[in-house]
């Protein structure tokens, strides 16, 4: 098995394009895998794709649109409306088994190609609350994809103790703060780049990218 393949699970956003980014720095061959699950925003989809074109990155697009069937929320139900459970403490933008069924699927098709590495951009700091990007669940994964396929793969996740001024550094460190800044979709509402800035995932990126120009500046 080649070790110096890495598989990343990458949605066009800013985490998974730093992830990728970090995927082409450290191993010699770096494949995409986005999935379409019925997200608010086509956009997102023909984002990922313009950047593995751009980067010259094999790209694989998979039909996820079960994903939508499964359980409401709002990022699937487009009629649905922003906002965070407060009962529960989970946003209602976190879709059900959806890092369970990526990394699922990253693996098989990392079995495919001979990788040993997938990597997901997923961060216990910055985690909005979803239960499937805390880093407990990731090595729980990472032992079930390996009993379930008997290989030893590694679910790589750089970013599990960052928070987005650190990401932001990150990007920063591979010289592509500003293609990330401009190039990627992260915004709820489909914005690119600096997005609406209003809906939670633009307050959260706007914010630790302030924070980290302020500090840059003042070093």
């Amino acid at each position: 098995m080649d070790r110096q393949k890495a598989i990343v699970v990458f949605s066009g956003g800013q985490d998974s394009t730093t992830c990728m980014f970090h995927a082409m720095a450290h191993y010699d061959e770096v494949e995409l895998v986005t999935f379409n699950y019925g997200q608010r925003h086509s956009t997102e989809i023909e984002v990922a794709e313009n950047i593995a074109k751009e980067q010259g990155l094999k790209h694989r697009v998979l039909d996820m649109s079960l994903l939508g069937q499964l359980s409401p929320n709002a990022l699937t139900d487009h009629d649905m409306d922003i906002a965070a459970d407060e009962e529960a403490g989970v946003p209602n933008t976190f879709v059900p088994a959806r890092n369970m069924l990526f990394l699922s699927f990253a693996s098989a098709i990392a079995y495919q190609v001979g990788a040993k590495t997938i990597i997901t951009g997923v961060c216990e700091t910055d985690f909005s609350g979803y239960p499937d990007c805390r880093d407990i669940f990731i090595k729980s994964m990472n032992v079930t994809a390996n009993l379930a396929m008997d290989r030893n793969f590694v679910i790589e996740t750089p970013l599990m103790w960052l928070d987005k001024k650190e990401t932001w550094a990150l990007a920063d460190k591979y010289g592509k703060l500003d293609y990330i800044r401009n190039r990627t979709l992260t915004c709820y509402e489909g914005v690119i780049g600096d997005g609406c800035g209003e809906c939670p995932a633009c307050q959260l990126r706007n914010a630790g990218l302030e924070a980290y120009l302020d500090e840059k500046e003042g070093q």
